[in-house]
């Protein structure tokens, strides 16, 4: 059986989040996107259609490493290069910043 790369996430791994300007942070596995461990820990990320094409979750990636669930996510390649992600379909790989002014305070799931 092929193992991972040795700087691949395993599947129980979890990595801080941290939203700015609130410095608000949540914990996310290599497993959801970042929508989702958001909404898990009672923070709403904007969205819409929740599969990388209506850019309503467009945001900035600040520091850290992602990988989208989709082939191409609804971004140009300038738009990656300049740091932008879309939530909705993007999984943490290592401890992120984000920034999503538009993020609200919500109920945990």
């Amino acid at each position: 059986m092929a193992q991972p790369p040795t700087d691949a996430p395993l599947a129980g791994d979890t990595f801080v989040v941290r939203i700015e300007p609130m410095d608000w942070t949540f914990d996310a596995t290599p497993n959801e996107s970042l929508f989702e461990a958001a909404r898990r820990s009672g923070i709403r990320l904007p969205t819409s259609c929740r599969n990388g094409t209506c850019r309503a979750c467009i945001s900035v990636l600040v520091d850290g490493s992602i990988r989208y669930r989709v082939e191409w996510p609804g971004l140009s390649s300038t738009e990656k290069e300049e740091g932008y992600l879309l939530p909705c379909v993007a999984v943490a790989q290592s401890p992120l910043v984000i920034d999503v002014p538009e993020a609200e305070r919500i109920e945990p799931r």
